[in-house]
């Protein structure tokens, strides 16, 4: 008789990743019932917004019925927000277990293996806290600490004699809330995974002092770039996956110019190192070190941003990322300020960033494609219906694991595609369009003031819920236009005549349409709303399609209205407070300010990416150039995100129109009016019983929403449009640019 054969560990993990895998079981139908009734929603909304039936509710809610996809998702995702609002009676946190000897502690769990660019991690014990007398203002978390038994010493910690805590209540002053308030542990009511208990990162400082989240204080007693690796995967530091296919977060070691110093490495890059592309030289002592110790480099060397790497061994990551603060790793553009800050601080703003959008990996752009890949993973585990063995397959909804070209008249003037092509390209960017001032009335002209408008987050706003292709491009000649189906049609909108006070909505420059062009599925489905007729004369459409970014979305969303919550700035509060709360921002929390400008730019950044253009003093174009060889490179998506925003932007410029506003000039997502005051207040419109115009521009803080952006004279506006001078650019005053915003 035949021995059965033993599953091997590639197996078994894949057998576990696919149990952990499954969609987690709905709440008991009474449950159900509860959640709703607690929210304060009729069976009979629940049914309208879910497309569905009152008696299928009912059936829900008694366990006659469950529901199946596409249902099954929403309704889950619905009762996991009303559970997080409205806990069950009894349900509140209990204290907090006694932390277990180091000889008790459960077995940790290892990680799935890692990707070929960046390897992998070793789950690690946790870390040794620093020493401080009773009553010291520096105390490690208790989080950090539960469970936290001797760490084992590596080469260097063996080495290096045992020191002290020092820290000044100046340092110590900077703690951070405790993540158990805030982080996602909290917010579930899930366990913290042991793995991490020390948080994703850690920020060094000269004297072997390494910052972590919570206040956490570590003695590093690291002396070389290596013994600092082996030091760092010792800690419990990283963070888990945001998807269940995904992959945890590598930890992320800062370190400050001292820091570097220390550890060897120049305290600026400069004179060879700079024009070799902001990276050390392979014969540079620190990477001779790195290599001696068998560690490797991924592609970009050892720049502001690094990774040090092993192979992957028994399914186990070992990659730390490094960020060098002196060598600009933090673009002061994304994060204001933090340069500037101690190291407490700044572990602080890249703590409660890495927990509200992601552990950072780059600058923000590089950050928010990669968040796009962290929360829709290309691969998970499938079943082999032939071997039954596990095996790596395509994940539904992801832009999967293979680069696609875009369709010729989506590519930019360098990419390969673009060279010999002669039917045009398409032009989908934002807007940017000042009226002539021969539009002017007497009446607009009299206004004592130019108001200028900002919408929140208008790219981020466009992303929800939007439709893009997951295929390659087809190529289809006289097709029928589907506002479904993304793609780029070529068609002739020059027929369409709009009222030359609003800038048309087919163009950037807000100029009627002169012949033929390529458009974005968005901006003809906007031609037929407005109710003209589109006969596109060919197209390059995506058949397979889906809602990619609804996760980057909602997670970047969630991150932006916590911290201006934070802030001080909330949902639903009145136009006066929500002024009164905006006028006061300026002057609040410079940690939190510098992680709102972040989430930002990772929002703004991240969309940029899809279009990264060639770079480099030796590119020629025609080349192919690496960001062509990732899933992630889609101008098509890029084309889908601007199309929405700027025909939503239109759209409300049309509804205030409807009214008798019209705007003096739009900017991207910033748009200025005459205004009889100075508060926005009296510009906007309001229905009859007082309440906000539908359909028009509204104050709030959400994406998609307006914040005041600056005012001037309505004598200042006139005479910089009569000079053709966008005034939307320089309506904030104070020498603010805001073409220098409007970038990616």
């Amino acid at each position: 008789m035949a021995s059965k054969r033993e599953a091997s560990q590639e197996e078994l993990f894949a057998a576990v990743d696919d149990l952990l895998g499954e969609e987690p079981p709905l709440p008991p139908p009474a449950e159900r019932a509860r959640l709703r009734e607690a929210a304060g929603v009729t069976q009979a909304r629940l049914a309208k917004v879910l497309r569905s039936t009152v008696q299928t509710v009912k059936n829900w809610e008694n366990g006659r019925s469950e529901p199946r996809p596409p249902r099954l998702e929403a309704y889950q995702r619905l009762l996991e927000g009303w559970a997080a609002k409205y806990p069950a009676p009894g349900a509140a946190a209990s204290p907090q277990a006694p932390a277990l000897p180091a000889a008790a502690a459960p077995p940790v769990p290892t990680e799935a293996a890692a990707a070929p660019d960046v390897q992998a991690q070793t789950p690690a014990p946790a870390p040794v806290p620093v020493s401080v007398p009773a009553g010291s203002p520096v105390e490690v978390s208790e989080e950090a600490g539960a469970g936290a038994g001797p760490a084992p010493a590596t080469e260097a910690a063996a080495a290096a004699p045992a020191r002290t805590a020092r820290k000044t209540a100046a340092r110590t002053a900077t703690r951070t809330p405790a993540r158990t308030a805030a982080g996602p542990a909290a917010r579930t009511g899930a366990v913290p995974d042991p793995r991490y208990a020390a948080g994703p990162l850690l920020v060094l400082d000269g004297d072997g002092t390494a910052y972590g989240v919570d206040g956490l204080v570590l003695e590093c007693p690291a002396r070389t770039i290596p013994q600092l690796v082996a030091w760092t995967l010792e800690q419990p530091v990283g963070a888990p996956a945001l998807n269940r296919n995904g992959r945890p977060a590598d930890p992320l070691v800062v370190l400050t110019e001292q820091a570097a110093v220390k550890l060897g490495l120049p305290a600026r890059l400069e004179g060879h190192e700079q024009r070799a592309g902001l990276r050390l030289e392979d014969d540079h002592p620190a990477v001779k070190q790195i290599t001696r110790a068998k560690w490797k480099l991924t592609r970009r060397g050892f720049g502001p941003w690094a990774r040090v790497y092993r192979p992957a061994k028994a399914g186990t990551r070992q990659c730390v990322q490094f960020a060098i603060l002196s060598w600009g790793a933090l673009d002061p553009r994304a994060w204001p300020g933090v340069a500037d800050m101690d190291a407490p601080q700044i572990a602080r703003v890249l703590g409660l960033y890495a927990d509200r959008v992601t552990t950072p990996r780059g600058s923000t752009a590089v950050t928010g494609l990669e968040l796009m890949t962290a929360l829709r993973p290309p691969t998970k585990a499938v079943r082999n219906e032939e071997t039954g063995a596990w095996e790596s397959g395509h994940n539904p909804g992801s832009l999967g694991t293979d680069p696609v070209d875009c369709a010729p008249p989506e590519a930019p003037p360098e990419h390969p595609l673009a060279q010999g092509w002669t039917k045009g390209f398409i032009d989908e960017e934002v807007f940017q369009w000042v009226r002539d001032v021969d539009l002017l009335d007497g009446s607009e002209v009299a206004l004592p003031y130019a108001l200028g408008l900002d919408v929140n987050a208008a790219f981020l706003a466009a992303a929800s819920r939007l439709n893009v292709g997951l295929c390659a491009p087809v190529h289809v000649v006289r097709p029928t236009f589907d506002k479904k189906v993304p793609g780029s049609w070529l068609a002739d909108l020059s027929h369409i005549e709009l009222d030359p006070r609003l800038p048309s909505p087919f163009t950037p420059s807000g100029q009627r349409p002169t012949g033929p062009a390529w458009y974005e599925t968005h901006t003809l489905a906007y031609a037929q709303e407005l109710g003209h007729n589109v006969h596109p004369l060919e197209a390059f459409i995506r058949p397979e399609s889906g809602a990619y970014l609804d996760p980057w979305h909602d997670r970047l969303k969630a991150a932006l209205l916590a911290t201006m919550a934070d802030l001080g700035v909330t949902a639903g509060m009145d136009g006066p407070a929500f002024l009164a709360a905006m006028e006061r921002l300026p002057a609040q929390d410079p940690a939190l300010r510098a992680v709102l400008a972040a989430v930002k730019a990772t929002a703004k950044g991240g969309i940029g990416q899809l279009r990264k253009r060639a770079t480099g003093l030796n590119y020629t174009p025609g080349e192919r150039y690496p960001a062509l060889e990732r899933p992630t490179w889609r101008p098509d998506i890029r084309a889908a995100i601007i199309s929405k925003a700027r025909v939503n932007m239109h759209r409300k410029m049309l509804k205030m129109a409807s009214v008798g506003l019209f705007p003096l000039a739009v900017l991207s997502d910033c748009v200025v009016y005459p205004a009889p005051t100075r508060n926005p207040l009296d510009l906007l419109p309001y229905t009859t019983s007082g309440k906000p115009l539908p359909g028009a521009f509204r104050l709030g803080v959400a994406p998609g929403l307006v914040k005041l952006e600056g005012v001037q004279t309505m004598d200042w506006a006139v005479d910089l449009m009569d000079q053709g001078v966008n005034v939307a650019r320089i309506i904030k005053g104070d020498g603010h640019d805001a073409a220098l915003d409007a970038g990616e």
